[in-house]
C-alpha cells in the first residue's frame, strides 16, 4: 500500500448553524436546559415524544432536558412556529437550514417532533476537491447523519461560485437551501427548484435540465425507480450530476434493485458451454447492462475520511467476477490529507458542444483473443438485396435490434431452406444439428459467432453486407436524429428513435438540445431509446 500527501490545505473550514434560531421554537420550560450544555456546538438534534421527557443528542451521549414530560401543548408550540409539513412530515425554518421532522398518530396528529440541527460547514470538501473539479458525475453514499448532504451543499457551492458554473439544486425536503422561498447563503450563486410532494423529485429533475440550461445538477437522496431514470437521462445529456443516495458502500447499492441503474444495472446472462469452462465460471453469470449513471463514488465515513471508487464501471465489473477491487482511502490527520494507494488519474470531462471520442460498449471486449469474431463460410457478396436470414441459436430480438439500427433489408425466416443465410453461434455449429447440416449441404452461407453479444451480431450483419462508413452505427444514429428533428420541427409531433447505447443517445439529446427540442431516454436496456418533443 502507497501513503500519499495529497498537499491540500483542509485546515480553513467555517461552520455557520443559525442555532438561536432553532432554540427559539422551543417551548418555554426546556429553552433554558439547552444553555446548561457544554459543547454545545456538537447539537445534532432535540426529541419531544408525547408522554415522555425531552431529550438532546449529541455525538456519543444524550441529555434529558426536563423532568417535565412533553405535553400536547409543547408539540403545538413548536409547529405553530416552524414552516408548513410536507407530504413527507418534514418542515424547517425560514432561511436557515434547519429541519423539523414529524411523526403521527393514526388520526394524523402530530404527536413527536425530531428537530435536527443543520449547518454549513465551508471547506468539507477539500478531500474530494479534485474530484469535483474534474466535472464527473459523483455519488455520495453513507449512513445517516454521517453529512452527505453538507458535503453536497459545499460542492454545489463550489462549483457555483468558484468554478462559476450554472449549477441547479432539486431541493425536495429544502434541506440542502433551507426553508422558504430565498434560499440559504449556503448554496453560494447556485439556484435551487423545490419539490412540491416527493414523488413529483425526478419530473423536477428533468424539468431542471430542460429548462434552466444547467452545466451541473445537484439532488439529495436518490430513492426511487423514476428518479434512477431520470438521473440517467441527465447524466446522458452530458451534464454533470453530483447526488447522495441510500446505502453505506458501493455493495449495497449493487444489492438495492431499485438504485442498482445508477452503476449501470445488472443482469443474468447464460454463456455457452465453451465460454463456461474458458471463465471457469457456471453459465449463468451476472454482468453490467449499462455504463453507470456516475463515474466516480464516494463512500463517506466521517468527514475526515473516505473511500473512493475512481472507476464504477471497473470496480463493478470486478465485484461481479468475485474479484477484489478495492477503493481508495482518503483521510485527514494533523490538517494534511493523505491517499491510501497512489489515486487514478481523473481525465476531465469535454467541454459542453464538444463531440467526444467514440467509446466501444462494454460487451465488445473481447475475451478470446487471436480469435476472429466472425467465421464465414462461402461467398459474401451481396449487393444491399433483401437477404433472408435464418438465425440457429442467435437472439431474435438483439438481431432486431441491429438490423433496425443498421437500416439493412434483411428479413428473418423459420425456414433454413429458403434462408440466403444462416446465422448461428460456434458451440451450436461444432455439434453439427440437422438445420446445419442440410444448410451446408444445400450451399447456403454460414455465418458463425463466437458469442451472443450485440457486438458480434452487428460485426456480422456489417460484413454480410459489406458496409462501409455509411453503417456505422454513431453516423446512423445521427442522420436518423437529424431527419427525427427535421419531422418533429415540420410537424410538431413527438418521434422516438431506434434503441442505442448510452453514448449515442447522449449525442442525440446534444443535437435534439441544438435545436432547442426537448428530448428523454425512455424504456430499459438494451432497449433504452431517445424519444424527441416538439
Amino acid at each position: 500500500m502507497t501513503i500519499e500527501h495529497l498537499g491540500v490545505d483542509v485546515s480553513q473550514r467555517l461552520i455557520t448553524d443559525d442555532l438561536s434560531a432553532l432554540l427559539g421554537v422551543l417551548p418555554p420550560s426546556i429553552r433554558p436546559a439547552i444553555d446548561t450544555i457544554d459543547h454545545i456546538e456538537g447539537l445534532l438534534e432535540i426529541v419531544l415524544d408525547l408522554g415522555r421527557r425531552p431529550e438532546a443528542r449529541l455525538p456519543g451521549r444524550e441529555i434529558l432536558l426536563s423532568d417535565r414530560d412533553v405535553t400536547a401543548e409543547d408539540i403545538e408550540h413548536v409547529v405553530a412556529r416552524v414552516g408548513e409539513f410536507g407530504d413527507d412530515n418534514r418542515a424547517g425554518l425560514e432561511r436557515t437550514l434547519h429541519r423539523v421532522s414529524a411523526i403521527r398518530n393514526r388520526k394524523g396528529s402530530v404527536v413527536g417532533l425530531t428537530l435536527r440541527v443543520g449547518r454549513a460547514v465551508y471547506g468539507t470538501i477539500a478531500i474530494i476537491q479534485d474530484i469535483v473539479e474534474s466535472g464527473k458525475s459523483m455519488l455520495l453514499l453513507g449512513r445517516p447523519g454521517v453529512g452527505k448532504t453538507t458535503m453536497l451543499r459545499e460542492v454545489a457551492r463550489v462549483l457555483a461560485d468558484e468554478f462559476t458554473k450554472r449549477v441547479i439544486i432539486v431541493d425536495t425536503s429544502n434541506e440542502i437551501a433551507g426553508d422558504g422561498d430565498i434560499p440559504h447563503p449556503g448554496i453560494g450563486r447556485a439556484r435551487r427548484m423545490q419539490v412540491p410532494t416527493p414523488t413529483l423529485q425526478h419530473g423536477v429533475m428533468i424539468e431542471a435540465v430542460e429548462n434552466h440550461m444547467p452545466e451541473v445538477i445537484v439532488i439529495d437522496e436518490i430513492g426511487t425507480e423514476l428518479e434512477a431514470v431520470a438521473a440517467r437521462t441527465i447524466a446522458e445529456r452530458g451534464v454533470q450530476l453530483v447526488g447522495t443516495a441510500h446505502g453505506n458502500t458501493l455493495e449495497n447499492l449493487m444489492l438495492n434493485p431499485t438504485l442498482s441503474d445508477l452503476i449501470g444495472g445488472i443482469h443474468t446472462v447464460t454463456l455457452s458451454d465453451e465460454e463456461a469452462r474458458r471463465r471457469g465460471t457456471q453459465k449463468s453469470v451476472l454482468e453490467r447492462m449499462a455504463p453507470p449513471t456516475f463515474d466516480v463514488i464516494v463512500e463517506i465515513q466521517n468527514w475526515e475520511r473516505v473511500a473512493v471508487h475512481l472507476d464504477v464501471s471497473a470496480t463493478v465489473d470486478a465485484l461481479l467476477r468475485n474479484v477484489a477491487r478495492p477503493a481508495q482511502t482518503r483521510w485527514i490527520e494533523n490538517g494534511e490529507l493523505h491517499s491510501a494507494d497512489a489515486p487514478a488519474r481523473l481525465v476531465p470531462m469535454p467541454d459542453r458542444g464538444a463531440r467526444p471520442r467514440p467509446e466501444p460498449p462494454a460487451e465488445t471486449v473481447d475475451t478470446n483473443a487471436g480469435i476472429p469474431p466472425v467465421v464465414t463460410f462461402g461467398s459474401a457478396r451481396h449487393q444491399r438485396r433483401t437477404l433472408r436470414v435464418y438465425p440457429y441459436g442467435v437472439s431474435l430480438s438483439r438481431l432486431e435490434q441491429v438490423i433496425q439500427e443498421l437500416r439493412v433489408p434483411c428479413e428473418l425466416t423459420k425456414d433454413p431452406k429458403s434462408a440466403d443465410v444462416v446465422m448461428t453461434l460456434r458451440n451450436f455449429y461444432r455439434r453439427k444439428p440437422p438445420a446445419i447440416r442440410d444448410a451446408e449441404a444445400a450451399g447456403i452461407q454460414i455465418f458463425i459467432l463466437k458469442s451472443n453479444s450485440n457486438a458480434q451480431i452487428q460485426q456480422s450483419i456489417r460484413d454480410l453486407y459489406e458496409l462501409g462508413d455509411e453503417g456505422d452505427p454513431v453516423s446512423v444514429a445521427i442522420q436518423e436524429t437529424e431527419d427525427a428533428i427535421s419531422a418533429v420541427l415540420t410537424r410538431s409531433e413527438p418521434i422516438e428513435l431506434a434503441p442505442r447505447n448510452a453514448y449515442i443517445r447522449r449525442l442525440q439529446h446534444q443535437l435534439a438540445e441544438r435545436y432547442n427540442l426537448a428530448s428523454r431516454s425512455e424504456g430499459r436496456e438494451p432497449y433504452r431509446r431517445v424519444k424527441i418533443y416538439p
